[in-house]
Parts: C-alpha cells; sequence; structure tokens
C-alpha cells in the first residue's frame, strides 16, 4: 500500500479565512490569521495512504476482496467511465485538534477558531498533495485521475465512511471512524479518486467540482458564494 507524508512549507491564509467564515469581513485581523496558519503549519503532521482497486462501472461495483457496491447516484455519476479508483486518507494527525481544545478550554475561542480553520485549510492542502502523487503514478500506467470525491458529498451518505476508510486501509495511519461515523482524528479524509483511460478524461463534464448551493451541508461556514 501506498504511503505518502506530505510538507506543508505554508498554510493558504485565505483558504483558512475562508473555512473560518470570514469571507466578507476584510476588516478581519490578519495577523490573527497569520499566527494561525504559521501555528497549523507547525502542528500538523500529514500523512497519507491510499489503495487501488478495479472498477466495474456497469455494476457500479469496487473490486475489492470483498466487492463493494455503489447504490448512490452522486459517487456512480462522478466515477462515470472509471475504469479503476484510488480509494485514500489522510490526516494532520491529533497535535492541532488537542491545541485547538486547550484553547476552548482557556477561553480563547478566537484562537481555537482560526485555529481549526487552519487545520481545515492544512488537511485539504495535504489531500491535494497525496492527489498529486496518484495522478502521476496513475500517468505512469496510462490514465487520467479526476477529482477526489468523500462521503458526506451530494448524497452520498456519510454513513459509510467505515467502509471507504478500510477500503482505504486508514488504519495503518491512525485513522477511525466514531459512534457518529465521524474519522478520528477529526481532521482528516476519505475519498475516492475515479482513474481514467486518456481518451476519457476530454470530456469530463459530471467532475466539476460540487457547487456549494448542490451541497447538503447548508450550515458550512467554508461554503462559497453564488451569484444567487
Amino acid at each position: 500500500m501506498p504511503f505518502y507524508y506530505p510538507r506543508l512549507s505554508i498554510v493558504d491564509l485565505d483558504e483558512t479565512r475562508r473555512y473560518a467564515g470570514l469571507g466578507r469581513k476584510v476588516d478581519f485581523s490578519t495577523t490573527l490569521l497569520s499566527e494561525a496558519c504559521a501555528q497549523a503549519q507547525l502542528l500538523s503532521i500529514p500523512k497519507g495512504v491510499w489503495q487501488l482497486y478495479s472498477y466495474d462501472q456497469d455494476a457500479h461495483t469496487i473490486l475489492a476482496n470483498e466487492p463493494v457496491v455503489l447504490t448512490v447516484n452522486s459517487i456512480i455519476k462522478h466515477l462515470t467511465g472509471a475504469v479503476e479508483v484510488a480509494v485514500m486518507a489522510v490526516t494532520i494527525g491529533l497535535p492541532l485538534e488537542e491545541e485547538v481544545s486547550t484553547l476552548f478550554l482557556k477561553n480563547q475561542y478566537t484562537s481555537g477558531l482560526l485555529l481549526d480553520a487552519a487545520g481545515t485549510t492544512a488537511v485539504d492542502m495535504s489531500c491535494a498533495a497525496v492527489c498529486s502523487v496518484i495522478a502521476q503514478q496513475a500517468a505512469q500506467a496510462g490514465l487520467s485521475a479526476g477529482r477526489r470525491f468523500s462521503p458526506g458529498y451530494g448524497d452520498w451518505p456519510i454513513e459509510l465512511q467505515p467502509e471507504i476508510l478500510e477500503l482505504a486501509t486508514g488504519a495503518t495511519i491512525g485513522l477511525s471512524v466514531s459512534d457518529t461515523k465521524m474519522l478520528v482524528p477529526r481532521k482528516s479524509v476519505t475519498a475516492i479518486i475515479g482513474l481514467y483511460p486518456y481518451h476519457h478524461t476530454l470530456n469530463l463534464s459530471h467532475q466539476q467540482e460540487l457547487p456549494c448551493d448542490k451541497c447538503n451541508q447548508t450550515g458550512c461556514h467554508a461554503r462559497k458564494e453564488t451569484n444567487e
């Protein structure tokens, strides 16, 4: 199973601002945001692991040792044309999460919220780094990688998190799932990436980024603004 340990030289400030729900608050202290990003960079311990599986798109089935049949329209559509899938798990570990809890216990809520947002940025950047490696390896096999798609996107329920984590062998980097189907550590992600024959990548209209107005997480502070 491939492992990858991304190195975060920075944690993006603008993305952290968005995840903190500060998109329109241009007067918010850039210094506080910068401090949170710097602290997140120091506290993050990024790790990634993934497994490759053949994919039967006619039967919507991931051909693992115990085949997994996909039944939800959003992920089935997302994988249209895929011949293989990479199932990945990524985490930045526990230290940042523990520091956020400490800040809240000290009633330092602003610092805690900003560090939490920076942690979300850090895990997202770590996912991007892992996806880049997966894409490079796929290219060597004559395939192109699509976008990642996680439980909770669209109508793909978060209840399937344990199954996806097992496919990704996420336990090997210390991941588990809580009773409420949330990943532990919390700043972690699982996802599926479709791998496509090159000719199919010329028309991947179904691979466009899921717009926020189509996502069922309507209370998300990182929700991107629409023109509506």
